[in-house]
């Protein structure tokens, strides 16, 4: 089996097989370096002498004789007697085997709760929850969160340690821990949504692996409650800005800007189904950022053409998100709204004030919305030089070859 093929298939499982051996054994931290190792043997092995009949069993099975292991380990280990002595061997546990199927709780969403633990600073929810259940790495995490990765390797090691320290079994939250963790739990699927939609680095355009997994997550949030207005907001943002995954790149993976694509490409089933729970959620109070992207996505996917899009409409409910969070991508986006519906000259202004904020500094897609604006009033010269520093600050092939084509259609000097 090919060594992409079986990296995949490993990626897809590695939150499985961990939130299997959490809820057999606890001990989150140890469950991890023993499904690490896991990975690694069958990384060594799967290449060579195929695929097992049933990869996750072995995958569990691997790594649940390295976790009794480790338990032993430590048990041995004289300097963590009072930790070990809350601990029990697996033969003493009373809950059901590992590679036993999955229940309609899921395994993979309460391990998502738990990841979104109380006594977790919000950063370091997200940051593990993407670890664990997202699979992102920690320098995908770190360019997430703007930080250096040593900085984000301690927080996701001390996120680790907090959970197993606290001693939280692997079960379902009560009603009353689950409402205090659902934001995190939001922000988290959000941010693997689009790590997915948008890679950060990579040859890829697409992570089509966390996208997806985002997604049946976020419809496992919803199935658990139906009637919060966010979570259905969410759900529907998540298959509104999905539908036109497939129209954003090109034969050759090249990326192609909405006002470009094919909306026959556009995925009409997930569009029906966001607009149906956009359309139920908003009566039913004060709406969220969710919603209210979810009803900015809905315009766009409504829309006969570019052109034809209610910019008006977006542009003013930007002004309504951005009234409820102080969010500087939302910005940039209500920015291009602007351009839209007022012109670019007004856009420019704002974009020089998100510029002056400092928060998007480093961020491609600031100097790619400049670039931009500049092309459109003539100045050829600036939106040269604007799309190449964005192409410097990305670390995503098909985003950096996009921004050089860009720039390259334009003269170096001003025209006219």
């Amino acid at each position: 089996m090919p060594n992409n093929q079986v990296a995949d298939l490993l990626r897809v499982s590695a939150p499985q097989v961990l939130a299997a051996l959490v809820r057999r054994y606890g001990h989150f931290d140890t469950a991890e370096d023993a499904v690490q190792e896991a990975l690694l043997a069958a990384a060594t092995q799967w290449p060579d002498q195929g695929l097992p009949d049933n990869p996750r069993a072995w995958l569990i099975t691997v790594a649940s004789r390295r976790m009794t292991d480790l338990l032993r380990s430590e048990q041995a280990r004289k300097q963590r007697e009072e930790t070990v002595a809350r601990w029990a061997l697996p033969q003493d546990w009373l809950t059901p085997p590992a590679d036993r199927q999955p229940t309609d709780s899921d395994d993979t969403l309460i391990l998502l709760f738990l990841c979104c633990h109380p006594a977790l600073s919000p950063p370091s929810q997200v940051a593990l929850t993407l670890r664990a259940v997202g699979g992102l790495t920690t320098a995908e995490i770190a360019r997430a969160f703007l930080v250096p990765e040593p900085t984000m390797t301690k927080r996701i090691s001390r996120a680790k340690k907090t959970i197993k320290d606290s001693g939280v079994p692997f079960a379902p939250p009560s009603v009353g821990d689950r409402d205090a963790r659902l934001a995190a739990v939001l922000h988290v699927l959000y941010l693997i949504f689009t790590e997915g939609y948008a890679a950060t680095a990579g040859a890829s355009l697409h992570r089509v692996e966390l996208s997806t997994e985002a997604i049946r997550l976020t419809r496992l949030v919803h199935r658990l409650l139906p009637g919060d207005a966010e979570v259905a907001g969410l759900l529907a943002l998540l298959l509104l800005t999905d539908a036109r995954r497939e129209a954003r790149t090109g034969p050759g993976g090249e990326l192609i800007p909405m006002a470009d694509q094919d909306r026959g490409r556009w995925n009409a089933e997930f569009i029906t189904e966001g607009i149906a729970l956009i359309t139920a959620s908003l009566p039913r109070g004060v709406p969220g950022p969710y919603q209210l992207q979810a009803a900015i996505a809905a315009l766009h996917d409504e829309a006969p053409s570019y052109p034809d899009t209610d910019w008006p409409q977006i542009m003013l409910l930007y002004e309504r998100l951005l009234a409820l969070v102080d969010n500087p991508m939302i910005a940039l986006n209500h920015a291009a709204a602007v351009s839209m519906a007022r012109g670019p000259h007004a856009a420019l202004k704002l974009v020089d004030d998100l510029e002056a904020d400092g928060r998007l500094t480093d961020d491609h897609r600031l100097h790619a919305v400049r670039a931009h604006l500049l092309e459109t009033i003539g100045d050829t010269a600036a939106a040269r030089a604007a799309y190449l520093l964005a192409a410097q600050h990305t670390m995503s092939i098909p985003q950096q070859r996009y921004l050089h084509a860009r720039a390259a259609r334009l003269p170096g000097e001003t025209s006219g």
